[in-house]
């Protein structure tokens, strides 16, 4: 199974988390979104923060070392961690995710 996973990020800490799940191969590629006006409910309060959205693509094998990074690493207190799964994609695609993907004894 392949997923896309949906992270918002403040701006100043996206390149930097988009760089690291690359490097160690949790993510094959993240797409760096920047421009995004979040509107949320936090605490009993409407809050508005300028964002990034990361769009991160990776295995569900790795999935869980994926979220795990994405939590340490996040300033958030309660992050956008939303993966959706998906099935249907060009095929040298999802061959080209597997492998950028695989964990190396390097």
């Amino acid at each position: 199974m392949s997923l896309v996973v949906l992270v918002t990020v403040p701006s100043g800490r996206a390149h930097e988390l988009a760089r690291t799940l690359v490097h160690e191969r949790l993510a094959g590629c993240v797409n760096v979104l920047p421009g995004v006006h979040s509107v949320y409910r936090w605490e009993g309060e409407v809050a508005e923060e300028p964002e990034t959205l990361l769009l991160v693509k990776t295995t569900g094998e790795r999935y869980p070392d994926l979220e795990s990074r994405i939590r340490g690493m996040h300033p958030y207190e309660v992050p956008e961690i939303v993966a959706l799964p998906f099935d249907r994609a060009l095929p040298e695609f999802q061959s080209w995710l597997r492998e950028a993907t695989a964990e190396r004894g390097d």
